[in-house]
């Protein structure tokens, strides 16, 4: 009995090494990303790159529920550096997300989607999306929130 139980556990445990391995979010070359901050925390912040978004919040207004709505954020890199986006992630599994993978360079613009599906929602719905750049601070927050009403109350 105990050699089944090992040979079930030495299997979950190969499973779970090869499902973590494939992580995609690894592939930025690091000739791309420079990061000035030393372990002192002293560095050249001036050289990172900068995003400069128009807005980071967007209200869809009401919306009827099933309804799919997308918005993009658009942004600059205002630095002086290629900004690379390594992740970007949304709160809910109602939100779906496409950015860009290459690069943008300095003075470059661009835009995040973000797409809300408000089937099975009900009521005010506030979301975020989290973009992990190679900026200072790493992380931006982008949000978007709804009033989702029935169909059956138009």
């Amino acid at each position: 009995m105990q050699a089944g139980n090992n040979f079930i556990l030495s299997i979950l445990v190969v499973f779970l090494i090869g499902v973590s391995c494939t992580n995609e979010t690894g592939n930025v070359s690091s000739d791309v990303v420079h990061n000035p901050i030393t372990a002192s925390g002293k560095g050249d912040m001036e050289d990172l790159p900068v995003f400069e978004f128009r807005e980071t919040l967007h209200d869809f207004g009401t919306i009827i529920e099933g309804e799919k709505v997308t918005y993009s954020f658009k942004f600059k890199n205002t630095g002086k550096m290629d900004l690379v986006i390594s992740n970007v992630s949304a709160s809910c599994g109602c939100t779906a997300t496409s950015y860009p993978k290459d690069p943008v360079p300095p003075g470059g613009e661009n835009v995040i989607s973000v797409t809300f599906d408000s089937r099975r929602r009900r009521g005010f719905q506030n979301k975020t999306v989290t973009v992990a750049a190679n900026t200072q601070p790493n992380k931006t927050v982008l949000r978007i929130k709804a009033k989702i009403i029935s169909p059956d109350d138009l």
